[in-house]
């Protein structure tokens, strides 16, 4: 656990092809099932301070308690997803936690140091993405743990550990 920043919930990895990347976690991880959308709705993002409209597509699946999540981004906006792309060939680009105390949290790391690379709000609530410059590439996403975020990842982490192999992409989010 990051004395920081709490548990760490989800590994994000951003990928150039999101139906490959699925189907490796799929059929030679043997990890789902996946919870896919194919534009997350997001509302005020910005990245590095101005305003930006990044379509990405976005699958969530879980491991235990630690939530896969794929990334794809499918136009060229300003993004810490492009950036990440265009200096790899993809991969893990950032750790995710998930507190309840938020907006204290984001105080702190700011205090700290950290600086906003990206953010904005989702149909789950608010996240952003921080930055230093103490470790190059370390990126560590804050998401608030709203009630329907609660409540829908915790379907996702239910739905894995009962998983038989069936239906292996959902695109209809947990309740």
């Amino acid at each position: 656990m990051s004395q920081r920043f709490g548990e760490i919930r989800q590994m994000g990895y951003v990928v150039h092809d999101i139906e490959a990347a699925l189907r490796h976690w799929i059929e030679v991880l043997g990890i789902g099932p996946w919870f896919y959308v194919d534009r997350l709705p997001v509302e005020n993002f910005t990245y590095r301070g101005r305003p930006s409209e990044p379509h990405v597509s976005i699958a969530l699946a879980n491991s235990g308690r630690i939530q896969v999540e794929l990334i794809q981004q499918r136009n060229e906006a300003p993004s810490m997803y492009r950036d990440f792309l265009a200096a790899s060939e993809g991969g893990l680009q950032h750790f995710c936690t998930w507190p309840e105390n938020y907006d204290e949290m984001l105080a702190r790391a700011l205090a700290d140091g950290f600086t906003i690379g990206q953010g904005g709000t989702s149909p789950r609530g608010p996240f952003v993405y921080l930055e230093t410059e103490a470790h190059p590439g370390t990126v560590v996403e804050l998401a608030a743990l709203t009630p329907l975020r609660r409540r829908q990842f915790a379907a996702i982490e239910a739905a894995a550990a009962d998983w038989d192999g069936s239906e292996p992409v959902r695109t209809r989010w947990p309740e």
